[in-house]
């Protein structure tokens, strides 16, 4: 893309409603624009960031052998008072009557609809193991939206639900999505710590929250240091093999790591005292297992080769796709802007031209760009007329990892300059060495 003919609508100036650095840049890089309390309009380059994360959630599920599906943002009341969470669930749920005086709710997250799917299509227990998912937009009317998409009232959720035989089945599920969770986050540069917590208005009896350390999160968490060294890295995971996946999730969970909810002064004395950390972090998903919550109260149940007709066991799994850009940005960045990791990245280089209008330099610029496109990569040439330091300002600002830099006088030795946003490290080498060095790291991400 060239920033000429792209809708970038930068700012120079810190909003004064932004409170956090995430909600700060995400306004100042053009990437949103509030158009009411909690609610967003993504903007171009917020918006390809969004989808990368979507991308990765959909390939780590699809890769653990979950099916997505869709289901709508509306949703009828009566199945909620068939669960009996329609009075329950508070002021945060969105209550709304059509045309015909029909009692509707602008769902929160959807227990009941997939429950009222599973039952009408599957009875038998030769149809399970079964989990279903799916991405869409969820609404919570906080009563203090606040922080940019890190506490607005409109987001866009990863929503999963499993349905199991039996208990042992379900916890499998249960280990299952918490390994692809941890798959899922890595790739995005994240560290995010499995800590139990409480379940809430969601139910059940086993419950992990995700959450990535920083101080701006909104729940006091108590955790063992070592745990952040934890990492799944590139080894080979076989969902399908319950020893495995159970050993990983031990690996995982064993370092003590708790919210303030679940906090146990003392298990937390119990570890090392140079360990225990208390800190502050921002809840990026939860995999809740609650056996027949739902299934009894709905009729979802299944035929089992006695049989027999028993109420499934489920569980259901929620990743915060568009609070993930807030906590990527909380964790990653400096006084000068975002540094996007490379997996979630809204363009994977920026190529900045120091003298536009000149042959030399504009032939070069457009030969690097045509290059990089060439070996399936996204670019984006800063091709604007304007002074190198607003050029620079700008990519800085919305944090491309790696960035060319072209002019005059490093092409009189056939060189540009190929700079880390991360380290702010440059180095000079010829423009196709710089392409294929870019190519190259991208090839494992």
């Amino acid at each position: 893309m060239r920033l000429t003919r792209y809708f970038l609508p930068v700012l120079k100036e810190n909003p004064a409603e932004a409170q956090i650095v995430s909600h700060r840049y995400m306004l100042r890089a053009g990437m949103i624009k509030q158009q009411a309390a909690g609610i967003y309009s993504w903007l171009p380059l917020g918006f390809k960031v969004l989808k990368r994360i979507e991308q990765i959630v959909h390939e780590e599920q699809i890769r653990a052998g979950h099916i997505p599906l869709l289901m709508p943002t509306l949703q009828p009341a009566d199945l909620w008072r068939e669960s009996g969470r329609y009075d329950d669930y508070g002021q945060e749920m969105l209550r709304i009557k059509d045309r015909h005086e029909r009692d509707m709710l602008y769902g929160p997250t959807n227990e009941e609809m997939i429950t009222d799917i599973f039952r009408s299509h599957v009875n038998s227990y030769k149809d399970l193991p079964l989990t279903l998912y799916h991405i869409q937009w969820k609404f919570r009317d906080e009563v203090r939206p606040r922080f940019g998409v890190m506490r607005g009232r409109e987001f866009l959720m990863k929503d999963g639900y499993n349905f199991d035989v039996d208990r042992d089945a379900a916890l499998h599920a249960y280990n299952r999505h918490m390994v692809s969770y941890l798959r899922t986050y890595e790739r995005m540069g994240l560290t995010a710590i499995p800590m139990r917590a409480a379940s809430g208005p969601i139910g059940g009896d086993n419950t992990h929250e995700f959450l990535v350390l920083a101080s701006t999160g909104e729940s006091e968490v108590f955790y063992d240091d070592a745990v952040t060294d934890l990492k799944l890295g590139n080894r080979t995971v076989d969902y399908d093999d319950r020893d495995q996946v159970k050993a990983i999730c031990d690996e995982f969970t064993t370092l003590y790591a708790r919210t303030d909810e679940t906090h146990d002064e003392a298990l937390f004395n119990a570890v090392p005292e140079d360990r225990r950390k208390v800190g502050r972090g921002i809840e990026v998903g939860q995999i809740f297992y609650f056996g027949t919550k739902y299934s009894e109260s709905m009729g979802a149940t299944v035929v089992t080769a006695d049989g027999s007709r028993v109420p499934v066991e489920m569980g259901s799994h929620g990743i915060g796709v568009s609070r993930l850009l807030g906590a990527i940005i909380e964790a990653s960045h400096d006084d000068k802007g975002i540094i996007w990791p490379e997996g979630v990245t809204p363009f994977h280089a920026g190529i900045v031209n120091l003298k536009q209008g000149d042959a030399a330099t504009d032939a070069a610029c457009e030969a690097i760009y045509a290059a990089l496109k060439a070996k399936g990569l996204d670019p984006l040439y800063d091709d604007r007329d304007e002074r190198a330091g607003a050029k620079f300002a700008t990519m800085d600002l919305i944090g491309l990892p790696w960035r060319v830099t072209v002019g005059p006088r490093g092409l009189a030795n056939g060189l540009v300059e190929l700079t880390s946003r991360r380290t702010g490290e440059s180095e000079e080498m010829t423009a196709e060495a710089a392409v294929d060095r870019i190519a190259q790291i991208y090839e494992g991400v």
